[in-house]
């Protein structure tokens, strides 16, 4: 098992094996309509093609039966978040309600993201603790939008970004438990770098997730946040909490290794691109104000080869 260097690991790898080894007591097959299956699947692709071109991108380097897994997987968070996101009243209640539905074998057949969920649970026998701690996880914008430490922060990004780590898993295939780890530290690394790439728009909407212990030590407010203030200050505060994110992804890459043969080139090129935002708001002198990191396609596909080459060999780096 990866050895355990920072304190908050402690508490992630509790939560994270409250569910380990969990029993899923799941039929082989829920739903018997395949015309159903498939319209439901078509869906979560549309979904994921919609929403996210890295994740999309990615999942298409896996086999059939577990890119349309993945897929469905992104299917289920992204509605997840949308009812925390885009909801407008009683939110509390249609989270109440799609946690109930997601827990079924047996979803409405009108609800495709969750049929094709409920196929991939059964299939892939993911814990449902894990998709109770997701639905927590996001939940938790309902009642926090300020957090003072980046050991607090890490607990938020391990229900929102971790827990889908550890279902990709399942999907994926892995070795066993030793794998745990580097899929929890993983989950936050890519979380840190959404934070960081969304730092204005997240102001906007009224949720600072930079842990405020960071912003005084490098004397920063959040007068400064308002104002879109790049200067000295932002500069170093933003050096710093990259090459905290990178150090991350570092270490969470030999778990790459513990995936099956199959999984290994998807994980590791979803991680690879989405770090490449990192590069992307350097080379923008760390403005997160004015506009949104991102990467090219033709950035993510010459980015492609090196990361199969490394990710087959089990070394180098494969984050990069």
């Amino acid at each position: 098992m990866i050895e355990t260097v920072y304190p908050w690991e402690h508490i992630l790898l509790g939560l994270a094996f409250e569910a380990w080894p969990g029993v899923v007591h799941a039929p082989s097959q829920p739903i018997q309509d395949s015309k159903l299956l498939e319209e439901a699947y078509m869906h979560c692709h549309s979904l994921t093609a919609l929403h996210s071109r890295s994740f999309h991108l990615a999942s298409a380097l896996l086999p059939a039966q577990k890119r349309r897994a993945a897929r469905a997987l992104y299917a289920f968070c992204r509605v997840t978040d949308d009812l925390v996101d885009r909801s407008t009243e009683d939110v509390e209640t249609k989270l109440r309600v799609w946690r109930q539905r997601v827990s079924t074998w047996h979803p409405p057949a009108d609800d495709l993201v969750a049929v094709a969920w409920a196929d991939t649970r059964a299939r892939y026998h993911i814990p449902q603790r894990y998709v109770e701690q997701l639905i927590e996880g996001v939940g938790r914008d309902l009642r926090q939008s300020r957090y003072d430490t980046f050991e607090d922060l890490t607990t938020y990004c391990y229900g929102v970004a971790s827990t889908v780590g550890l279902m990709s898993m399942h999907i994926t295939g892995f070795t066993g438990p030793e794998a745990v780890p580097y899929a929890v530290k993983l989950g936050v690394a890519l979380q840190l770098t959404n934070i960081l790439r969304d730092v204005g728009e997240d102001w906007r909407a009224g949720r600072v997730y930079l842990p405020q212990e960071d912003l005084a030590a490098f004397k920063l407010s959040e007068a400064d946040l308002a104002a879109g203030r790049v200067d000295e200050r932002w500069r170093a505060f933003m050096r710093f909490q990259i090459a905290r994110t990178r150090r991350l992804y570092a270490e969470a890459q030999p778990g790459i290794a513990l995936l099956n043969p199959d999984g290994r080139f998807a994980i590791a090129a979803a991680a690879g691109l989405y770090s490449a935002i990192l590069d992307d708001i350097e080379a923008h002198d760390f403005d997160v104000f004015g506009r949104r990191a991102h990467v090219s396609g033709w950035g993510k596909l010459r980015r492609l080869p090196g990361i199969w080459w490394q990710s087959m060999g089990y070394h180098g780096q494969y984050f990069a």
